[in-house]
């Protein structure tokens, strides 16, 4: 524990568990949600790795919910029936903090509806972000961002090269000091396995890991881009659509992929909004692993590199959207205009990105042109506007469109 690196969900758990009888922890498999869990928990209950305990089951299930609080129950997806057990014992008890549940796969909708409701809370856990890994300075902050604040702030140069060793490493709390080529290696291995193993295990059903494998590289060559599910289907061309939307519900529910919806606002013009989502992995080395793709191999590919840094800044505001219960959607209408990232508050609060690998003087003032085009068609103003690159200064133009380093990012 005392290597634990600190977590942006790590607060947002600290509130789950003041104002909640459970808390279920949810997210990709590695993403860090068991270490995570144990600095809140006082007791732990390993149900992957404890085969006595998985016993008690079927025995006595009340023995695996006694311990000092809060009592942390790993992987809690082995028995599903543990989900009511812990609803009842949070009925008993009349009190907070009882219990944290950490899984790799999405309850299913009638155990959250019908019973979950008012017992648990629900913290949604990713890979670790850039500045997690100790790779920003953190010189930005999006809650400043979000407040209006004019970013001013330098940060160490990334060189082109260096981004690919990193979107080939990804986020993983385990990966963190293995090279980028061993991380891919077993990025391989994972996603081997979520064709083989962790879909059946999520639903019971049993579908081909060949066409599992086959849609995910679909995936990964559309990844930050609007793909539909006849394009996804022509890519795989052996699945039928209604298949390939069975393929991503199941691979949604076991967190190995995030669609980016498309944002809903009003209009000032006649243009219309599109609605279909982009195409996301829980983490950008996902689809690098998918395409069997190496660092250098993304160097002779700027424009696929391009994909996967956006995918990368998507994730990353997400992440730091989280605490302040944001959502990050994209927008494209009817008349071409386009934002990469919507970052929006309940209270209606909305900021706009555009993502950039360059940032020449023409690249930026391009990005600028297009997010202020855009907004003049929103009823609702921005609260910023900016374009994320990914290195330099961080400042607001005169035009008033903020340039955001990515290695300066943070929640």
């Amino acid at each position: 524990m005392g290597t634990y690196q600190q977590r942006v969900v790590d607060q947002e758990l600290t509130g789950a568990l003041r104002r909640a009888g459970a808390t279920l922890i949810e997210g990709p498999r590695a993403c860090g949600k068991t270490e995570t869990a144990l600095q809140a928990a006082a007791s732990v209950v390993h149900l992957d790795r404890d085969s006595a305990m998985r016993e008690l089951i079927d025995v006595d299930l009340s023995l695996i919910l006694a311990g000092e609080t809060p009592r942390l129950i790993d992987e809690w997806q082995i028995a599903p029936e543990l989900w009511n057990a812990v609803r009842g014992e949070v009925d008993t008890r009349q009190a907070t903090g009882q219990f944290i549940l950490t899984g790799s796969t999405a309850p299913a909708t009638d155990l959250t509806r019908h019973t979950g409701a008012g017992r648990f809370a629900r913290v949604r856990m990713r890979t670790m972000t850039h500045w997690e890994m100790g790779w920003s300075n953190g010189g930005v902050s999006l809650k400043d961002l979000m407040n209006g604040e004019t970013p001013r702030a330098t940060a160490p140069d990334v060189s082109f090269g260096q981004l690919t060793q990193r979107l080939t490493q990804g986020g993983w709390p385990g990966f963190r000091s293995l090279s980028a080529v061993d991380a891919s290696a077993n990025l391989a291995d994972y996603l081997d396995t979520v064709a083989t193993v962790d879909l059946r295990m999520a639903d019971g059903v049993n579908r081909d890991p060949l066409r599992v494998r086959r849609l995910l590289t679909a995936l990964a060559r559309s990844v930050g881009r609007e793909a539909t599910i006849t394009t996804l289907a022509r890519d795989e061309t052996s699945l039928t659509r209604d298949s390939v939307r069975d393929y991503l519900s199941a691979l949604e529910r076991i967190f190995i992929v995030e669609d980016q919806p498309a944002w809903s606002t009003h209009l000032r013009s006649s243009a219309t909004l599109r609605k279909e989502p982009k195409r996301h992995f829980a983490d950008p080395s996902l689809a690098v692993a998918a395409l069997n793709a190496s660092p250098q191999a993304l160097q002779r590919d700027p424009a696929f590199t391009g994909q996967l840094f956006e995918s990368l800044v998507v994730h990353d505001l997400r992440v730091f959207s989280q605490p302040l219960r944001g959502t990050v959607s994209h927008t494209r209408d009817s008349a071409g205009r386009e934002v990469d990232a919507i970052v929006s508050l309940p209270n209606g609060d909305w900021a706009g990105f555009e993502v950039k690998l360059g940032s020449s003087k023409e690249t930026l003032d391009a990005a600028a042109v297009s997010l202020l085009n855009f907004a003049q068609q929103v009823v609702n103003a921005p609260v910023s506007l900016n374009v994320i690159t990914l290195t330099g200064p961080s400042y607001r133009r005169r035009d008033g469109v903020n340039v955001i380093a990515f290695n300066a990012l943070c929640p």
